[in-house]
């Protein structure tokens, strides 16, 4: 009987042991499942959505009202991951400031120190102040003088300070600018543009950047970021970037000779005072895609997306280098794939998001893939349709490893 009472022990030992072993592999099973991603409409039946979660959980989100030429931009807050948003807030002191137009040239969002919200954007031809004239164009002309404007939220949360023009120097504002913002109160408006005695077109462009270290209260006269002669495709976006650590990136593309529009990544470790730059990725078209770029935090690495061709495509970027991974292109096949979102959650998973079918004037669809930490996608391949016209998507992740797209 103890013989049988032993051997009864070791099986029943053995049984939870492999119970235990099952519990695990299906805990380590769960934890490589991508997160769910929840669908929302912008409110108010906005446009252009660009979002930001602070490290206290609250979601910042702008959009654009109005039409395409000369609209509004504004601003609401979510403490439930989107669920509900406060009232909306204008955010342009001048009614019909702002332009949608080719979707890359709207406004773009930052927080920094203290949840502190900064938004930049291509100011329409009815924006005051005007931007120093190119002296080559018709002193009347409403595109001479176009402003790269920049407002933040006041101290106490309720509104924006007056909108200002940041381009002192420069002029022949095109494409979309963009703003970063990190932790220590360095804030970074950057553009393409050209100053007195650049080259005529495309080649003579070049990314500019006004610098901050006061929160947004003055800013430095724009510098040229990096010296080397790439030109800026004029009608496309760029995107500025501050890292967890306040490393900078910039991401736009280039004009050389006309047809050397790549994808170029700059670089700076000292709060975008020079910068470093390499190639990402090579297109030679004699013409402007009028594309974007996108940028995302994520534990321990930098993402960041741009389109080539018919394609968008993301990396990750090794913090403070201009190491990258192999760039990975959106999964299938699309018609136009263009404009593209991205967020990290905490498991170091990558959501990325496009557009496609759009056009001048022409809404489509919107798509999405989730990504592991290896790149390999993670379940189908997502889309949705009833995208509007001039614009696009707009991703955070969420605790718990879910992810939100507002469009």
């Amino acid at each position: 009987m103890s013989g049988h009472g032993t051997t009864m022990r070791r099986l029943i030992v053995i049984a939870l042991a492999i119970l235990a072993l099952g519990a695990l592999a299906g805990r380590s099973t769960r934890a490589t499942l991508p997160g769910r991603v929840h669908l929302g409409r912008v409110p108010d039946g906005g446009l252009q959505p660009q979002a930001v979660v602070d490290n206290q959980g609250t979601v910042h989100l702008i959009y654009y009202k109005g039409d395409p030429g000369h609209g509004d931009i504004f601003y609401v807050r979510s403490k439930d991951w989107g669920a509900n948003f406060s009232a909306p807030v204008r955010v342009n002191s001048q009614l019909g400031s702002a332009v949608a137009l080719g979707s890359i040239r709207g406004a773009r969002l930052a927080v920094g120190r203290g949840g502190r919200v900064y938004v930049g954007w291509n100011g329409s031809t009815q924006a005051l102040p005007k931007a120093p004239l190119n002296p080559v164009m018709a002193g009347d002309s409403p595109y001479n003088g176009l402003p790269m404007l920049f407002t933040r939220l006041n101290e106490t949360g309720t509104g924006f300070e007056p909108q200002r023009n940041l381009m002192k120097e420069t002029f022949g504002l095109d494409g979309g600018g963009s703003v970063a913002a990190d932790s220590s109160g360095n804030v970074y408006v950057a553009w393409h543009g050209r100053r007195a005695g650049d080259a005529e077109g495309e080649d003579g462009r070049r990314v500019w950047i006004a610098r901050s270290d006061d929160d947004g209260a003055h800013f430095s006269t724009e510098a040229a970021a990096g010296s080397d002669p790439t030109g800026a495709c004029g009608c496309c976006g760029l995107s500025i970037f501050a890292d967890e650590h306040g490393a900078v990136y910039a991401l736009y593309r280039t004009a050389t000779k006309t047809v050397h529009r790549d994808v170029d990544l700059m670089l700076s470790t000292d709060h975008g005072r020079s910068f470093q730059s390499r190639l990402v990725d090579p297109w030679t078209i004699a013409a402007c895609p009028m594309s974007s770029m996108a940028f995302a935090q994520g534990p321990g690495f930098v993402d960041m997306a741009w389109q080539t061709r018919t394609e968008v495509f993301y990396a990750t970027v090794e913090p403070g280098t201009l190491r990258i991974s192999a760039p990975v292109p959106a999964p299938g096949s699309g018609t136009l794939r263009k404009y593209p979102a991205l967020a990290a959650n905490s498991a170091g998973q990558t959501l990325l998001v496009w557009t496609d079918g759009t056009g001048w004037g022409k809404g489509g669809s919107l798509g999405w893939q989730i990504f592991d930490r290896s790149a390999t996608a993670q379940g189908e391949e997502g889309s949705a349709p009833g995208l509007p016209s001039w614009s696009f998507g707009a991703a955070f992740a969420r605790p718990g490893g879910d992810f939100t797209i507002l469009y």
